[in-house]
């Protein structure tokens, strides 16, 4: 009788790491194909980074702050953020009661105002322009003087039509 509850506790057991050798196998399977999976897509998040990364550079070509050659033209001035010092001049010409004086339209729906603004070098800007409903774009011609006036020219305008 010894025997056999030797023989059928040997047997319980032998099942039992079985069943553990079995179901581990299988948890490390599941781990690789996991594993496999997030380093496939942390490639693809890579790749993706870098092609914004890429773009990114792509558009601030156009930029003064990434322009040395531009730049060099403000040295003089001391000025510790050009671009958001022609920015903010810009922008005070919106502070006029009515439609701000660069743009050549009349609001339909309130008064056009300049939103968004693009420096692009040590002469153009872009700038969007909106009255809420309506909006446009506008190239501009500045020069920023020694005594730090802005003087602001418009280029180019473009009002965009509604679609229904």
């Amino acid at each position: 009788m010894k025997s056999k509850i030797f023989l059928y506790l040997f047997v319980f057991a032998a099942l039992i790491v079985l069943y553990q050798f079995v179901s581990a196998n299988n948890y490390q399977k599941a781990m690789n194909s996991d594993m496999d999976g997030l380093q496939s897509e942390i490639s693809e998040l890579k790749d993706s980074l870098q092609k914004s990364q890429l773009k990114i550079l792509d558009i601030q070509y156009f930029s003064l702050e990434n322009n040395d050659d531009a730049l060099a033209y403000y040295e003089h001035l001391d000025l510790k953020d050009p671009v958001r010092y022609i920015e903010d001049k810009l922008l005070e010409t919106n502070e006029r009661k009515g439609n701000n004086p660069l743009v050549p339209y009349d609001g339909m729906e309130s008064d056009f105002k300049i939103n968004k603004i693009k420096v692009l070098n040590h002469k153009w800007l872009l700038a969007d322009f909106s009255d809420g409903k309506y909006w446009g774009d506008l190239v501009i011609k500045y020069e920023l003087k020694d005594d730090l006036s802005v003087d602001f020219t418009l280029l180019d305008h473009l009002l965009y039509t509604r679609s229904h």
